[in-house]
């Protein structure tokens, strides 16, 4: 059960970059049951207008690439000319593969940085004199190995780590009439990274041992996440990166690691 109302939202404008798929698609459908008009934005204009059908509650769903300027721009001057101002923007558009830094081009590391860390710029830059000021939200999506640094990642690190400076200085620069804050989700169950990071049941298994919470988390948690912050529950928050996560940026929470620590001295 959710600890919001219904309706929370009614009357405001939700444009969610990325929204097209998994975690980013999950935070679109809870923001449009809560009443909001939503937007997604993805690259695939199929895969866009499958979206906003599965969103429902008129949803918008349009084509736009976030590392073109000009082009996410357009997307969200069509979306304010349909239903106002907005109030919350998310942007969430990722890439990421595993690779050695030698053995990943540079094009490779330029493409990952480009998504995530320019996307998000350019999203946040270009719905600045879009937005309905004062209140309104702004929301990153980042990861963990924004601090943690993750071999066979050093394109996500980079970028994510950018993406968290990000959010703290534009929270400084464009205080009090917007909030911006980030999400940091842990292992999220039914999406396309965990799908290939964790194959088959050992895989997972191994992953839930390492977790606090021994579990990976849902969708529907990171939307909720994402609620709050947009919330006025969380109107003095800002320039926060909030771990959704079960403890896992913590360290190995397995029974075999713990034990090492618990064992008699001899």
């Amino acid at each position: 059960m959710s600890p919001f109302r219904e309706n929370l939202f009614a009357g405001k404008s939700a444009f969610v970059a990325g929204g097209t798929s998994g975690i980013n698609l999950g935070i679109a459908k809870r923001f449009a049951q809560l009443g909001a008009r939503v937007a997604v934005v993805g690259r695939n204009p199929e895969k866009a207008a499958n979206a906003a059908r599965e969103i429902g509650h008129d949803a918008i769903g349009l084509s736009a690439d976030v590392r073109d300027y000009a082009a996410i721009r357009t997307a969200m001057e069509q979306v304010v000319a349909h239903q106002g101002r907005m109030d919350i923007v998310v942007s969430g558009a990722a890439g990421n593969f595993l690779a050695p830094a030698l053995g990943m081009s540079a094009n490779a590391f330029r493409t990952v940085v480009d998504i995530d860390l320019n996307g998000t710029f350019n999203v946040f830059r270009g719905c600045h004199d879009l937005l309905n000021l004062p209140g309104a939200s702004l929301i990153a999506i980042t990861a963990g190995q924004a601090v943690n640094p993750s071999p066979l990642q050093i394109h996500a690190c980079a970028a994510k780590a950018g993406i968290n400076q990000l959010i703290r200085v534009l929270a400084m620069e464009w205080g009090p009439d917007v909030r911006v804050t980030g999400i940091s989700p842990g292992p999220i169950a039914n999406t396309e990274g965990m799908a290939r990071l964790a194959p088959d049941d050992a895989a997972r298994e191994g992953h839930y041992a390492r977790i606090p919470l021994k579990r990976w988390g849902e969708v529907e948690e990171i939307a909720e996440a994402a609620v709050f912050l947009c919330s006025d529950a969380a109107r003095y928050i800002t320039g926060t990166i909030l771990d959704v996560d079960g403890g896992s940026q913590l360290g190995d929470a397995s029974p075999r690691n713990l034990a090492r620590g618990m064992a008699p001295a001899g």
